[in-house]
Protein backbone atom coordinates (compact mmCIF):
# COMPACT_ATOMS: atom_id res chain seq x y z
CA UNK A 1 0.00 0.00 0.00
CA UNK A 2 2.26 3.07 -1.21
CA UNK A 3 2.40 6.09 0.27
CA UNK A 4 1.49 8.67 -3.29
CA UNK A 5 1.45 12.17 -2.07
CA UNK A 6 1.59 13.84 -5.35
CA UNK A 7 1.29 17.90 -5.01
CA UNK A 8 -0.72 18.45 -8.20
CA UNK A 9 -0.08 22.39 -7.67
CA UNK A 10 3.28 22.85 -6.73
CA UNK A 11 4.18 25.97 -8.96
CA UNK A 12 3.73 29.53 -8.72
CA UNK A 13 -0.29 31.03 -8.67
CA UNK A 14 -1.80 33.92 -8.88
CA UNK A 15 -3.04 35.36 -5.50
CA UNK A 16 -6.83 35.73 -6.12
CA UNK A 17 -7.04 31.93 -6.03
CA UNK A 18 -9.32 30.37 -2.98
CA UNK A 19 -8.83 27.25 -1.13
CA UNK A 20 -9.24 24.25 -3.01
CA UNK A 21 -8.03 25.92 -6.59
CA UNK A 22 -5.11 24.68 -8.32
CA UNK A 23 -3.32 26.76 -10.12
CA UNK A 24 -1.57 24.05 -12.27
CA UNK A 25 0.27 26.14 -15.07
CA UNK A 26 1.13 23.58 -17.79
CA UNK A 27 4.26 23.76 -19.04
CA UNK A 28 5.41 23.76 -22.38
CA UNK A 29 5.59 20.41 -23.82
CA UNK A 30 6.68 18.53 -27.00
CA UNK A 31 3.58 17.90 -29.41
CA UNK A 32 1.65 14.89 -29.53
CA UNK A 33 1.65 11.89 -27.01
CA UNK A 34 4.03 12.88 -24.54
CA UNK A 35 2.23 16.49 -24.03
CA UNK A 36 -1.32 14.78 -23.64
CA UNK A 37 0.20 11.85 -21.02
CA UNK A 38 1.95 14.55 -19.31
CA UNK A 39 -1.01 16.43 -19.11
CA UNK A 40 -3.44 13.85 -18.01
CA UNK A 41 -1.08 12.75 -15.22
CA UNK A 42 -0.93 16.26 -13.71
CA UNK A 43 -4.88 16.65 -13.87
CA UNK A 44 -5.60 12.88 -12.85
CA UNK A 45 -2.79 11.19 -11.08
CA UNK A 46 -3.01 7.58 -11.08
CA UNK A 47 -5.36 5.92 -8.25
CA UNK A 48 -3.35 3.14 -6.24
CA UNK A 49 -3.33 -0.04 -8.06
CA UNK A 50 -4.12 -2.32 -4.99
CA UNK A 51 -8.43 -1.78 -5.91
CA UNK A 52 -9.00 -4.55 -3.89
CA UNK A 53 -7.09 -3.95 -1.17
CA UNK A 54 -8.69 -0.57 -1.04
CA UNK A 55 -12.04 -1.73 -0.40
CA UNK A 56 -10.77 -4.78 2.15
CA UNK A 57 -9.50 -1.84 4.58
CA UNK A 58 -11.86 0.75 4.23
CA UNK A 59 -14.17 -2.72 5.28
CA UNK A 60 -12.13 -3.35 8.01
CA UNK A 61 -12.05 -0.03 9.69
CA UNK A 62 -15.07 0.06 8.87
CA UNK A 63 -15.71 -3.32 10.73
CA UNK A 64 -13.68 -1.90 13.81
CA UNK A 65 -15.97 1.01 14.08
CA UNK A 66 -19.25 -0.89 14.37
CA UNK A 67 -18.09 -3.31 16.73
CA UNK A 68 -17.10 -0.09 19.16
CA UNK A 69 -20.12 1.20 18.47
CA UNK A 70 -22.70 -1.73 18.81
CA UNK A 71 -21.11 -3.51 21.47
CA UNK A 72 -23.32 -3.07 24.62
CA UNK A 73 -25.45 -0.07 22.55
CA UNK A 74 -28.17 -1.03 25.02
CA UNK A 75 -26.11 0.92 27.87
CA UNK A 76 -27.25 3.20 29.57
CA UNK A 77 -31.30 1.57 29.52
CA UNK A 78 -32.63 4.65 29.23
CA UNK A 79 -32.97 7.75 27.60
CA UNK A 80 -30.18 10.19 27.94
CA UNK A 81 -29.65 13.43 27.20
CA UNK A 82 -31.73 14.78 24.29
CA UNK A 83 -32.56 11.37 22.77
CA UNK A 84 -35.81 12.43 25.21
CA UNK A 85 -36.71 14.22 22.06
CA UNK A 86 -35.42 12.83 19.04
CA UNK A 87 -36.31 8.80 19.79
CA UNK A 88 -39.94 10.01 21.27
CA UNK A 89 -39.94 11.96 17.64
CA UNK A 90 -38.99 9.31 15.50
CA UNK A 91 -41.16 7.09 17.41
CA UNK A 92 -43.88 9.63 16.80
CA UNK A 93 -43.11 9.62 13.07
CA UNK A 94 -43.31 5.56 12.66
CA UNK A 95 -47.46 5.88 14.05
CA UNK A 96 -48.63 9.05 12.63
CA UNK A 97 -45.74 10.22 10.03
CA UNK A 98 -45.67 13.75 11.83
CA UNK A 99 -44.33 14.60 15.23
CA UNK A 100 -46.82 13.94 18.02
CA UNK A 101 -47.30 15.32 21.61
CA UNK A 102 -46.78 13.13 24.51
CA UNK A 103 -48.18 12.74 27.94
CA UNK A 104 -46.06 13.26 31.16
CA UNK A 105 -43.90 10.85 32.41
CA UNK A 106 -43.75 9.48 29.01
CA UNK A 107 -39.96 8.67 29.26
CA UNK A 108 -40.41 6.18 32.11
CA UNK A 109 -43.59 4.50 30.74
CA UNK A 110 -41.60 3.63 27.71
CA UNK A 111 -38.69 2.31 29.58
CA UNK A 112 -41.33 0.66 31.62
CA UNK A 113 -42.79 -1.05 28.33
CA UNK A 114 -46.13 1.02 28.28
CA UNK A 115 -45.99 2.77 24.65
CA UNK A 116 -49.39 4.15 25.37
CA UNK A 117 -47.91 7.53 25.19
CA UNK A 118 -49.24 9.91 23.11
CA UNK A 119 -51.13 13.03 23.48
CA UNK A 120 -53.66 14.42 21.60
CA UNK A 121 -52.29 17.20 18.71
CA UNK A 122 -49.23 17.60 17.20
CA UNK A 123 -45.90 18.53 18.67
CA UNK A 124 -43.34 21.63 17.30
CA UNK A 125 -40.33 20.15 16.84
CA UNK A 126 -36.66 22.24 15.87
CA UNK A 127 -35.24 20.63 13.36
CA UNK A 128 -36.12 18.55 9.98
CA UNK A 129 -37.01 14.58 9.85
CA UNK A 130 -34.40 12.49 8.00
CA UNK A 131 -32.49 12.12 10.96
CA UNK A 132 -35.61 11.35 12.88
CA UNK A 133 -36.85 8.79 9.98
CA UNK A 134 -33.70 6.50 9.99
CA UNK A 135 -33.56 6.72 14.10
CA UNK A 136 -37.59 5.34 13.31
CA UNK A 137 -35.76 2.88 10.81
CA UNK A 138 -34.30 1.72 13.90
CA UNK A 139 -37.32 1.71 16.06
CA UNK A 140 -39.08 -0.37 13.48
CA UNK A 141 -36.46 -3.20 13.65
CA UNK A 142 -35.73 -3.47 17.41
CA UNK A 143 -38.22 -1.61 19.03
CA UNK A 144 -38.69 1.40 21.09
CA UNK A 145 -35.91 0.29 23.40
CA UNK A 146 -32.36 1.93 23.89
CA UNK A 147 -30.93 -0.62 20.74
CA UNK A 148 -33.74 0.38 18.44
CA UNK A 149 -33.37 4.13 19.17
CA UNK A 150 -29.42 4.23 19.07
CA UNK A 151 -28.95 1.49 16.16
CA UNK A 152 -29.28 4.21 13.14
CA UNK A 153 -26.49 6.36 14.91
CA UNK A 154 -23.96 3.44 15.23
CA UNK A 155 -24.34 2.15 11.85
CA UNK A 156 -23.92 5.72 10.24
CA UNK A 157 -21.31 6.32 12.54
CA UNK A 158 -19.41 3.10 10.89
CA UNK A 159 -20.28 3.67 7.44
CA UNK A 160 -18.74 7.66 8.02
CA UNK A 161 -15.41 5.52 8.46
CA UNK A 162 -15.35 3.59 5.55
CA UNK A 163 -16.48 6.61 3.29
CA UNK A 164 -13.70 8.73 4.60
CA UNK A 165 -11.48 5.96 4.51
CA UNK A 166 -11.97 5.58 0.63
CA UNK A 167 -12.30 9.47 0.39
CA UNK A 168 -9.08 9.80 1.74
CA UNK A 169 -7.49 6.86 -0.66
CA UNK A 170 -9.09 8.86 -3.17
CA UNK A 171 -8.05 12.83 -1.87
CA UNK A 172 -3.88 11.10 -0.72
CA UNK A 173 -3.99 8.83 -3.60
CA UNK A 174 -2.75 6.09 -0.92
CA UNK A 175 -4.34 3.09 0.36
CA UNK A 176 -2.69 3.52 3.60
CA UNK A 177 -3.38 6.74 4.05
CA UNK A 178 -6.60 6.26 3.29
CA UNK A 179 -7.11 3.34 5.98
CA UNK A 180 -4.99 5.41 8.49
CA UNK A 181 -7.63 8.31 7.98
CA UNK A 182 -10.71 5.40 8.58
CA UNK A 183 -8.79 3.85 11.78
CA UNK A 184 -8.21 7.35 13.63
CA UNK A 185 -12.01 8.22 13.32
CA UNK A 186 -12.96 4.85 13.96
CA UNK A 187 -11.69 5.12 17.41
CA UNK A 188 -11.94 8.92 18.31
CA UNK A 189 -13.69 9.10 21.63
CA UNK A 190 -16.10 11.91 20.27
CA UNK A 191 -17.36 10.19 17.18
CA UNK A 192 -18.09 6.86 19.15
CA UNK A 193 -19.62 9.00 22.28
CA UNK A 194 -21.93 10.50 19.53
CA UNK A 195 -22.73 7.41 17.37
CA UNK A 196 -24.01 5.43 20.57
CA UNK A 197 -26.52 8.23 21.07
CA UNK A 198 -29.55 8.98 19.45
CA UNK A 199 -29.11 12.34 18.46
CA UNK A 200 -28.50 14.02 15.08
CA UNK A 201 -25.12 15.02 14.70
CA UNK A 202 -23.27 11.80 13.97
CA UNK A 203 -25.86 10.65 11.25
CA UNK A 204 -25.23 14.98 9.82
CA UNK A 205 -21.61 13.72 9.72
CA UNK A 206 -22.08 10.96 7.38
CA UNK A 207 -24.02 13.00 4.77
CA UNK A 208 -21.72 16.17 4.72
CA UNK A 209 -18.85 13.57 4.66
CA UNK A 210 -20.67 11.59 1.66
CA UNK A 211 -20.88 14.71 0.05
CA UNK A 212 -17.12 15.57 -0.06
CA UNK A 213 -16.11 12.28 -1.07
CA UNK A 214 -19.02 12.37 -3.99
CA UNK A 215 -17.18 15.72 -4.95
CA UNK A 216 -13.67 14.21 -5.15
CA UNK A 217 -14.88 11.90 -7.32
CA UNK A 218 -16.34 14.11 -9.54
CA UNK A 219 -13.35 15.86 -9.23
CA UNK A 220 -11.25 13.41 -10.36
CA UNK A 221 -14.20 12.49 -13.14
CA UNK A 222 -14.13 16.08 -14.40
CA UNK A 223 -10.78 16.47 -14.90
CA UNK A 224 -10.01 12.82 -16.74
CA UNK A 225 -12.54 14.75 -19.34
CA UNK A 226 -11.27 17.86 -19.91
CA UNK A 227 -8.14 15.56 -20.85
CA UNK A 228 -9.70 14.19 -23.37
CA UNK A 229 -11.02 16.85 -24.55
CA UNK A 230 -7.56 18.31 -24.70
CA UNK A 231 -6.36 15.08 -26.61
CA UNK A 232 -8.95 16.01 -28.97
CA UNK A 233 -7.24 19.26 -29.79
CA UNK A 234 -3.65 18.03 -29.88
CA UNK A 235 -2.89 19.67 -26.45
CA UNK A 236 -3.99 23.33 -28.21
CA UNK A 237 -7.28 24.55 -26.09
CA UNK A 238 -9.68 26.22 -28.18
CA UNK A 239 -12.07 28.45 -27.17
CA UNK A 240 -13.62 28.70 -24.03
CA UNK A 241 -12.99 24.50 -22.64
CA UNK A 242 -16.01 22.53 -22.58
CA UNK A 243 -19.01 22.62 -20.71
CA UNK A 244 -19.66 19.19 -18.88
CA UNK A 245 -23.16 19.29 -17.94
CA UNK A 246 -24.06 15.71 -17.15
CA UNK A 247 -22.21 15.05 -13.64
CA UNK A 248 -23.46 12.90 -11.46
CA UNK A 249 -21.28 12.50 -8.65
CA UNK A 250 -22.31 16.15 -8.20
CA UNK A 251 -25.59 15.55 -8.21
CA UNK A 252 -25.01 12.99 -5.60
CA UNK A 253 -23.07 15.21 -3.78
CA UNK A 254 -26.27 18.02 -4.15
CA UNK A 255 -28.78 14.91 -2.59
CA UNK A 256 -26.17 14.29 0.10
CA UNK A 257 -26.22 17.96 0.96
CA UNK A 258 -30.25 17.98 0.42
CA UNK A 259 -30.06 14.93 3.44
CA UNK A 260 -27.81 17.13 5.69
CA UNK A 261 -29.51 20.12 5.38
CA UNK A 262 -32.89 17.97 6.33
CA UNK A 263 -31.18 16.13 9.47
CA UNK A 264 -29.76 19.88 10.69
CA UNK A 265 -29.74 23.03 9.15
CA UNK A 266 -26.29 23.77 9.83
CA UNK A 267 -25.67 21.61 6.95
CA UNK A 268 -26.33 24.35 4.57
CA UNK A 269 -23.26 25.77 5.67
CA UNK A 270 -21.61 22.34 3.87
CA UNK A 271 -23.91 22.98 0.79
CA UNK A 272 -22.28 26.46 0.33
CA UNK A 273 -18.70 26.30 0.88
CA UNK A 274 -18.70 22.45 -1.03
CA UNK A 275 -20.52 24.69 -3.62
CA UNK A 276 -17.88 27.14 -4.47
CA UNK A 277 -15.40 24.35 -3.81
CA UNK A 278 -16.52 22.87 -6.71
CA UNK A 279 -16.74 25.53 -8.69
CA UNK A 280 -12.96 26.58 -7.90
CA UNK A 281 -11.88 23.62 -8.81
CA UNK A 282 -13.49 23.96 -12.27
CA UNK A 283 -11.94 27.02 -12.63
CA UNK A 284 -8.20 25.54 -11.14
CA UNK A 285 -8.95 22.95 -14.47
CA UNK A 286 -9.79 25.30 -16.99
CA UNK A 287 -5.99 26.86 -16.01
CA UNK A 288 -4.54 23.84 -15.81
CA UNK A 289 -5.50 22.72 -20.03
CA UNK A 290 -4.79 26.77 -20.67
CA UNK A 291 -8.19 27.72 -21.26
CA UNK A 292 -8.01 31.82 -21.30
CA UNK A 293 -9.84 33.47 -18.95
CA UNK A 294 -10.94 30.58 -16.74
CA UNK A 295 -12.25 32.65 -14.24
CA UNK A 296 -14.53 34.61 -16.80
CA UNK A 297 -15.37 31.26 -18.49
CA UNK A 298 -15.98 29.01 -15.66
CA UNK A 299 -18.74 31.27 -13.95
CA UNK A 300 -20.08 31.70 -17.01
CA UNK A 301 -20.35 28.55 -18.37
CA UNK A 302 -20.33 26.06 -15.25
CA UNK A 303 -21.16 28.12 -12.39
CA UNK A 304 -24.86 27.91 -13.84
CA UNK A 305 -24.51 24.60 -14.12
CA UNK A 306 -23.20 23.54 -10.80
CA UNK A 307 -25.60 26.05 -9.35
CA UNK A 308 -29.00 23.99 -11.11
CA UNK A 309 -26.80 20.56 -10.41
CA UNK A 310 -25.68 20.77 -6.74
CA UNK A 311 -28.38 23.33 -5.13
CA UNK A 312 -31.32 22.17 -6.83
CA UNK A 313 -31.06 18.44 -5.84
CA UNK A 314 -30.30 19.69 -2.44
CA UNK A 315 -33.44 21.51 -2.40
CA UNK A 316 -35.89 19.00 -3.75
CA UNK A 317 -33.88 16.24 -1.28
CA UNK A 318 -34.62 18.44 1.72
CA UNK A 319 -38.36 19.24 0.38
CA UNK A 320 -39.42 15.98 -0.39
CA UNK A 321 -37.84 14.57 3.63
CA UNK A 322 -40.84 16.67 4.56
CA UNK A 323 -43.43 14.10 2.66
CA UNK A 324 -44.44 12.85 6.11
CA UNK A 325 -45.46 16.15 7.08
CA UNK A 326 -46.70 17.16 3.67
CA UNK A 327 -48.92 13.63 3.21
CA UNK A 328 -50.62 14.36 6.55
CA UNK A 329 -53.10 16.83 7.68
CA UNK A 330 -52.48 17.00 11.41
CA UNK A 331 -48.75 18.08 11.60
CA UNK A 332 -47.67 21.62 13.40
CA UNK A 333 -48.79 24.51 11.37
CA UNK A 334 -49.70 21.78 8.33
CA UNK A 335 -53.50 23.36 8.16
CA UNK A 336 -51.81 27.45 8.44
CA UNK A 337 -51.67 27.71 4.31
CA UNK A 338 -55.52 27.12 4.45
CA UNK A 339 -56.69 28.98 7.82
CA UNK A 340 -54.33 31.98 6.33
CA UNK A 341 -55.55 32.53 2.41
CA UNK A 342 -53.26 34.53 0.17
CA UNK A 343 -54.23 36.44 -2.44
CA UNK A 344 -52.17 37.92 -6.08
CA UNK A 345 -49.82 35.85 -7.38
CA UNK A 346 -49.05 34.21 -3.16
CA UNK A 347 -51.82 32.72 -3.97
CA UNK A 348 -50.70 30.63 -6.61
CA UNK A 349 -48.56 28.87 -4.20
CA UNK A 350 -49.65 25.57 -2.81
CA UNK A 351 -51.13 25.96 0.59
CA UNK A 352 -49.15 22.70 1.98
CA UNK A 353 -46.13 24.33 0.82
CA UNK A 354 -47.14 28.32 2.36
CA UNK A 355 -47.37 25.99 6.08
CA UNK A 356 -44.42 24.57 4.84
CA UNK A 357 -42.51 28.09 4.75
CA UNK A 358 -44.51 29.33 7.39
CA UNK A 359 -43.43 26.70 9.85
CA UNK A 360 -39.75 26.78 8.96
CA UNK A 361 -40.17 30.86 10.52
CA UNK A 362 -41.25 29.58 13.96
CA UNK A 363 -38.20 27.13 13.44
CA UNK A 364 -35.95 30.22 12.94
CA UNK A 365 -37.13 32.34 15.11
CA UNK A 366 -36.74 29.55 18.06
CA UNK A 367 -32.87 29.08 16.81
CA UNK A 368 -32.39 32.85 16.72
CA UNK A 369 -33.77 33.06 20.63
CA UNK A 370 -32.07 30.08 22.07
CA UNK A 371 -30.08 31.72 24.94
CA UNK A 372 -30.79 29.41 27.81
CA UNK A 373 -28.24 28.96 30.15
CA UNK A 374 -26.55 25.28 30.08
CA UNK A 375 -24.08 24.07 32.22
CA UNK A 376 -22.15 22.13 29.13
CA UNK A 377 -22.33 24.77 26.84
CA UNK A 378 -19.25 26.10 25.17
CA UNK A 379 -18.06 28.74 22.85
CA UNK A 380 -16.55 26.90 19.33
CA UNK A 381 -13.30 28.11 19.97
CA UNK A 382 -12.93 25.77 22.61
CA UNK A 383 -14.39 23.18 20.69
CA UNK A 384 -11.09 21.49 18.95
CA UNK A 385 -9.27 21.58 22.24
CA UNK A 386 -12.36 20.10 24.16
CA UNK A 387 -11.96 22.69 26.92
CA UNK A 388 -15.84 21.55 28.03
CA UNK A 389 -16.94 18.13 26.55
CA UNK A 390 -20.52 17.24 26.98
CA UNK A 391 -21.64 14.66 29.45
CA UNK A 392 -24.59 12.61 27.94
CA UNK A 393 -24.91 10.19 31.64
CA UNK A 394 -23.51 10.05 34.50
CA UNK A 395 -24.27 7.55 37.46
CA UNK A 396 -22.45 6.86 40.27
CA UNK A 397 -22.18 3.64 41.91
CA UNK A 398 -21.83 1.87 44.70
CA UNK A 399 -20.14 -1.85 45.78
CA UNK A 400 -22.64 -4.93 44.14
CA UNK A 401 -24.69 -2.28 41.97
CA UNK A 402 -24.79 -3.05 38.18
CA UNK A 403 -21.45 -4.79 38.75
CA UNK A 404 -19.14 -2.24 40.92
CA UNK A 405 -16.44 -4.31 42.54
CA UNK A 406 -15.02 -1.35 44.28
CA UNK A 407 -16.28 1.07 47.28
CA UNK A 408 -17.63 3.62 44.41
CA UNK A 409 -17.57 3.29 40.60
CA UNK A 410 -18.82 5.39 38.05
CA UNK A 411 -19.63 4.72 34.30
CA UNK A 412 -20.56 7.82 31.85
CA UNK A 413 -21.20 8.53 28.35
CA UNK A 414 -18.36 11.27 27.44
CA UNK A 415 -18.63 12.83 23.83
CA UNK A 416 -14.85 13.88 24.51
CA UNK A 417 -12.50 13.64 21.66
CA UNK A 418 -9.39 11.59 21.94
CA UNK A 419 -7.02 14.12 22.83
CA UNK A 420 -3.67 13.36 21.26
CA UNK A 421 -5.93 12.85 17.94
CA UNK A 422 -7.44 16.80 18.45
CA UNK A 423 -4.95 18.22 19.74
CA UNK A 424 -2.91 17.25 17.06
CA UNK A 425 -5.05 17.86 14.75
CA UNK A 426 -4.97 21.64 15.84
CA UNK A 427 -1.32 21.65 14.55
CA UNK A 428 -2.18 19.97 11.57
CA UNK A 429 -4.70 22.44 10.56
CA UNK A 430 -1.65 25.01 10.81
CA UNK A 431 0.37 23.32 8.73
CA UNK A 432 -2.47 22.76 6.18
CA UNK A 433 -2.97 26.38 6.10
CA UNK A 434 0.87 27.06 5.32
CA UNK A 435 0.91 24.20 2.72
CA UNK A 436 -2.11 25.87 0.98
CA UNK A 437 -0.79 29.29 1.13
CA UNK A 438 2.49 28.84 0.49
CA UNK A 439 2.62 25.76 -1.85
CA UNK A 440 -0.47 25.89 -3.02
CA UNK A 441 -1.72 22.54 -2.20
CA UNK A 442 -5.31 21.81 -3.15
CA UNK A 443 -5.65 18.59 -0.94
CA UNK A 444 -4.97 21.05 2.12
CA UNK A 445 -7.13 23.63 1.21
CA UNK A 446 -9.63 20.66 0.53
CA UNK A 447 -9.46 19.46 4.00
CA UNK A 448 -9.76 23.68 5.22
CA UNK A 449 -13.20 23.72 3.28
CA UNK A 450 -14.07 20.99 5.24
CA UNK A 451 -13.55 22.74 8.46
CA UNK A 452 -14.37 25.98 7.88
CA UNK A 453 -17.83 24.62 6.52
CA UNK A 454 -18.20 22.66 9.99
CA UNK A 455 -16.90 24.87 12.43
CA UNK A 456 -16.62 28.74 11.06
CA UNK A 457 -20.02 29.29 11.35
CA UNK A 458 -20.50 28.40 14.82
CA UNK A 459 -18.24 31.55 16.15
CA UNK A 460 -21.65 34.01 14.42
CA UNK A 461 -23.69 32.96 17.23
CA UNK A 462 -21.54 33.75 20.64
CA UNK A 463 -24.83 34.47 22.30
CA UNK A 464 -26.97 31.22 21.06
CA UNK A 465 -26.78 27.65 23.54
CA UNK A 466 -24.21 25.50 22.03
CA UNK A 467 -22.08 22.27 22.78
CA UNK A 468 -18.79 21.40 21.82
CA UNK A 469 -20.37 17.83 20.49
CA UNK A 470 -21.92 19.53 17.16
CA UNK A 471 -17.98 19.27 16.23
CA UNK A 472 -18.27 15.40 15.72
CA UNK A 473 -19.03 16.71 12.18
CA UNK A 474 -16.05 18.27 12.18
CA UNK A 475 -14.18 15.22 13.28
CA UNK A 476 -13.74 13.87 10.13
CA UNK A 477 -12.07 16.67 8.34
CA UNK A 478 -9.50 17.09 11.18
CA UNK A 479 -8.74 13.60 10.79
CA UNK A 480 -7.85 14.42 6.98
CA UNK A 481 -5.45 17.18 8.57
CA UNK A 482 -3.90 14.75 10.76
CA UNK A 483 -3.24 12.23 8.16
CA UNK A 484 -2.04 15.13 5.59
CA UNK A 485 0.41 16.06 7.86
CA UNK A 486 1.44 12.30 8.57
CA UNK A 487 1.82 11.48 4.83
CA UNK A 488 4.38 14.86 4.49
CA UNK A 489 6.23 12.93 7.60
CA UNK A 490 6.46 9.57 5.85
CA UNK A 491 8.06 11.65 2.24
CA UNK A 492 7.26 10.68 -1.30
CA UNK A 493 8.76 7.47 -3.19
CA UNK A 494 11.72 9.16 -4.06
CA UNK A 495 12.58 10.08 -0.29
CA UNK A 496 15.46 8.01 0.75
CA UNK A 497 15.32 4.84 2.79
CA UNK A 498 16.83 6.77 5.91
CA UNK A 499 14.30 9.21 5.39
CA UNK A 500 11.43 7.06 4.86
CA UNK A 501 12.35 4.76 8.21
CA UNK A 502 12.77 8.14 10.39
CA UNK A 503 9.55 9.07 8.94
CA UNK A 504 7.58 5.85 9.37
CA UNK A 505 9.51 5.58 12.88
CA UNK A 506 7.76 9.38 13.83
CA UNK A 507 4.29 8.66 12.57
CA UNK A 508 4.18 5.44 13.71
CA UNK A 509 5.16 6.10 17.25
CA UNK A 510 2.09 8.84 16.87
CA UNK A 511 -0.79 6.53 15.84
CA UNK A 512 -0.05 4.03 18.25
CA UNK A 513 -0.05 7.05 21.23
CA UNK A 514 -3.33 7.76 19.45
CA UNK A 515 -4.63 4.05 19.46
CA UNK A 516 -3.30 3.86 23.32
CA UNK A 517 -4.91 6.79 24.65
CA UNK A 518 -8.41 5.86 22.41
CA UNK A 519 -8.57 2.81 24.45
CA UNK A 520 -7.77 4.39 27.94
CA UNK A 521 -10.86 6.52 27.26
CA UNK A 522 -13.31 3.95 25.87
CA UNK A 523 -14.60 3.07 28.73
CA UNK A 524 -15.85 6.42 29.86
CA UNK A 525 -17.48 7.04 26.08
CA UNK A 526 -19.69 3.77 26.22
CA UNK A 527 -21.32 4.23 29.58
CA UNK A 528 -18.52 0.97 31.08
CA UNK A 529 -19.00 0.23 34.95
CA UNK A 530 -15.46 1.31 36.14
CA UNK A 531 -13.63 2.31 39.94
CA UNK A 532 -14.60 5.65 40.56
CA UNK A 533 -10.76 6.19 40.95
CA UNK A 534 -10.21 5.19 37.61
CA UNK A 535 -12.82 7.25 36.21
CA UNK A 536 -11.20 10.20 37.78
CA UNK A 537 -7.73 9.42 36.57
CA UNK A 538 -9.31 10.34 33.37
CA UNK A 539 -10.63 13.46 34.02
CA UNK A 540 -7.47 15.48 33.11
CA UNK A 541 -9.01 19.00 33.68
CA UNK A 542 -11.15 20.10 35.94
CA UNK A 543 -13.59 21.46 32.92
CA UNK A 544 -14.14 17.64 31.93
CA UNK A 545 -15.88 17.30 34.72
Amino acid sequence: MPVTQTAEASGSAAPDVAPGAEEEAVAPEPSGADRGASLRERLVPPMPGDRLNGWLVALGVGVLAALLRIVDLGRPDRLVFDETYYAKDAFALLRFGHARAFVDGADERILAGDLDVFADGPAFIVHPEVGKWLIAGGIELFGMQPVGWRIAGALAGAVTVVVLARAARRLFRSTLLGGLAGLLLAVDGMSIAVSRTAILDGLLALFVVAAFACLLVDRDRSRAAYADWTDARDGRPVGPGPLLAWRPWRLAAGVMLGLACGTKWNGIYALAVFGLLTVLWEIGTRRAVGVRRPWSNSLAADAPVAFVTVVGSTVITYVASWAGWIFTSEGWSRQWGVENPATGLVGLVPDWLRSLWHYHGEMLQFHTNLDAEHSYSSQPWTWLVMWRPVSFDFESLERGVQGCSADQCAQEVLALGTPLLWWGACLALLVCMWAWALRRDWRAGAVLCGVVATWLPWFAFPDRTIFSFYAVVIAPFLVLAVVYVIGLVLGGPEASPTRRTVGASLAGGYVLLVLLTAAWFYPIHVDAVIPYDEWLRRMWFRTWI
